[in-house]
């Protein structure tokens, strides 16, 4: 089964959500061969994000993540295995 989870799609609702001022995804699923979801049909399970936001003024790290992570959380819902977040 897969996830149906891609890059693009992951791009495209943090940047409708959180309204970045810089934005990378990055699909590391291939680095994690053999872990469940990994299946080389496209869709990912392991993602890197890298984001700078206006909404991350003043706010902790933790709650940098947290707006991440809630802007996703669909995502997790539907088999987001891991995702390693790096806010600017």
């Amino acid at each position: 089964m897969t996830t149906g989870i891609t890059a693009d799609a992951l791009r495209a609702r943090l940047a409708d959500r959180l309204a970045p001022t810089q934005l990378e995804v990055l699909d590391e699923s291939s680095q994690h061969a053999g872990h469940v979801g990994v299946d080389g049909s496209g869709f990912g399970t392991h993602f890197r994000v890298r984001i700078a936001s206006p909404l991350f003024a003043g706010q902790s790290r933790v709650a940098r993540h947290r707006l991440v992570y809630d802007a996703l959380q669909d995502f997790v819902d539907r088999g987001l295995h891991a995702l390693a977040i790096e806010t600017l």
